[in-house]
């Protein structure tokens, strides 16, 4: 069972049918949840849950433990988590997998956001780190991608069990079927409506560009993924090297016919699932250090670290000077081989069968 927010995601329901016994999906209100998101800030509910909620999930919960009662529970993220915690879910085994503990995030973004984005962000990383202790602390296992995520977790709640499963990348999926062309196109993927993204977008085009254009005058920056904002549109009305695509059917064609690509995040939690797909792709990839920490270390040998514009600029020219055949050679240093999604899910595989186990004994 998912939330969609739009067609789009809709569609791709039926890509599942061939995976599961079942896909059901629930559209999320977002008009509805927005109000109702605001007129909670009063009180302590996460904002997450106000805005990630549809009134169509508990009847689809409902029938779907009517007709098959689930051995074991697995919620993806906080802010599907607390659904499991609810009838008719509650009690059952559950394992969740928070990926990365989105409290740290918003506590993140509120040191460096102007009021009353502070305030408010401030509050959701409260009432969302009491939100993750609870849940932690009602599963069988918490699952986060890296040690960074682990720690974090653990220090909000201490004596539960908590693993670690990193996340993969679809490596067939991703990879060239041609030679690498030549190109001038630095890519940075990501949907563009959602703060780090938006601001790293922000950062990237009026700080870094710049500086590119004055050593790599043929440059252009694509700036690839749905929902941009009217501050990510105008990035393209200022500047005609900047292209902003907003929703495309498929982001494998722009990863293809780049020459390298941007993570320019400056709050990021958790694996970036972008910077493997990249890679994947045959792209070198120029990453911050808090996108560094918590890549694989097989990713990082074909990304270079920068944290402030001219440094960032800088690595995106020398990859740029790179000719198709020695970019090819730099992403090759990279070892994709254990990444799969087969070999990093094995361990959910193997905890989901332990909870199930525990129901019965």
């Amino acid at each position: 069972m998912s939330l969609v927010h739009d067609g789009n995601e809709r569609a791709h329901q039926d890509d599942l049918r061939g995976l599961t016994d079942s896909v059901s999906v629930a559209p999320v209100p977002r008009l509805r949840n927005r109000i109702v998101g605001v007129v909670g800030l009063a009180g302590s509910r996460p904002l997450t849950h106000s805005l990630l909620d549809s009134p169509a999930i508990r009847p689809l919960l409902n029938r779907l433990v009517a007709t098959r009662r689930p051995d074991v529970v697995l919620a993806y993220c906080s802010g599907m988590a607390r659904f499991a915690l609810e009838p008719p879910l509650a009690g059952m085994p559950l394992v969740i997998d928070l990926v990365d503990v989105d409290s740290r995030k918003w506590n993140e973004l509120a040191s460096t956001a102007a009021a009353p984005m502070s305030w408010i962000y401030r509050r959701e990383a409260k009432s969302l780190s009491n939100f993750e202790a609870r849940a932690a602390r009602a599963a069988f296992a918490t699952v986060v991608v890296n040690e960074r995520e682990r720690e974090s977790l653990a220090s909000i709640a201490p004596d539960t069990r908590i693993e670690i499963v990193p996340s993969g990348v679809a490596v067939d999926y991703w990879q060239p079927h041609d030679d690498a062309p030549e190109s001038n196109d630095v890519v940075f993927c990501g949907v563009m409506n959602y703060t780090p993204n938006e601001e790293a977008a922000i950062w990237l085009a009026r700080e870094v560009w710049p500086l590119v254009l004055r050593m790599h005058p043929k440059a252009r920056l694509k700036l690839v993924g749905s929902h941009p904002t009217r501050r990510v549109k105008g990035l393209a009305s200022t500047d005609s090297t900047v292209d902003v695509t907003g929703h495309v059917p498929d982001v494998r064609p722009f990863l293809w016919h780049a020459a390298v690509a941007a993570a320019p995040l400056h709050t990021a939690r958790g694996i970036q699932n972008k910077v493997l797909e990249a890679v994947a792709a045959g792209l070198p990839t120029v990453v911050t250090s808090v996108v560094a920490d918590g890549l694989p270390a097989e990713i990082l040998r074909a990304c270079s670290v920068a944290n402030d514009a001219t440094e960032f600029a800088s690595a995106l020219v020398r990859s740029l000077a790179l000719t198709p055949a020695e970019r090819r050679v730099a992403v090759a240093m990279a070892d994709l081989g254990n990444l799969s999604w087969s070999a990093r899910l094995a361990p959910m595989v193997a905890l989901l069968e332990t909870a199930a186990l525990q129901r019965r004994s």
